[in-house]
């Protein structure tokens, strides 16, 4: 098992970087640039965590702070991910922003950095603590369900993008039970790979219109 993870943690990696360099460096307007951005962001924050644990698999010594910091930096990045892609909504939709919607989420985004950034989470110990994994996530959770909206009101405007929302809604169903269950229930961490793939797809719908 561990060398099929570390493989697919990887590639995904490479995947996510490798794709939102590439984007940047081809992006034709600020949207496209916005996109591989986006994923440059998912791939680098998500190395935080997932390169430990592939250490981990393979090097005896303690990853304990390395793993918990990780997932501090991924949960940080993830949150900036999302709000890039209401950014990206509006621009690859030609909507007119709407400024208490914007300053809602930019609140949310601030709440859940603010609460990740807790010492109550115990990312040094890798805490798997649930109460605080609720506490963080609620904001998140906000933010998604947001996205996830959005998106699908346009789910049949456009072809490329017409499954974001599906993406987003299942990325979010597989994350939040690991990130509040895991430490009770730690097969709940096999929901990492369905979550990641959902990544994956967002990915690839973000160079097809970049292409």
């Amino acid at each position: 098992m561990k060398y099929g993870e570390s493989t697919f943690d990887i590639l995904y990696l490479l995947f996510a970087i490798c794709s939102g360099i590439y984007m940047l460096n081809k992006a034709r307007n600020s949207i496209q640039k916005k996109m591989g951005l986006a994923s440059l962001i998912l791939g680098c924050g998500d190395a935080f965590h997932l390169v430990p644990r592939v250490l981990n698999y393979f090097v005896a010594a303690d990853f304990t702070a390395a793993l918990g910091v990780g997932k501090l930096i991924t949960s940080i990045t993830m949150t900036v991910f999302y709000f890039l892609m209401y950014q990206i909504y509006l621009g690859y939709y030609h909507e007119e922003e709407n400024k208490g919607l914007t300053n809602v989420l930019f609140a949310l985004v601030a709440i859940r950095i603010l609460l990740c950034l807790l010492p109550q989470n115990g990312w040094l110990s890798n805490s798997s603590d649930m109460t605080w994994g609720i506490i963080r996530n609620m904001p998140f959770v906000l933010i998604g369900a947001v996205i996830c909206y959005l998106y699908y009101q346009k789910r049949n405007a456009d072809k490329i993008f017409s499954k974001v929302w599906l993406y987003v809604l299942l990325s979010f169903l597989f994350y939040i039970p690991v990130a509040v269950g895991a430490g009770v229930l730690p097969m709940l961490g096999m929901l990492m790979l369905p979550k990641t793939i959902c990544y994956i797809l967002l990915i690839i719908c973000f160079l097809k219109a970049c292409i």
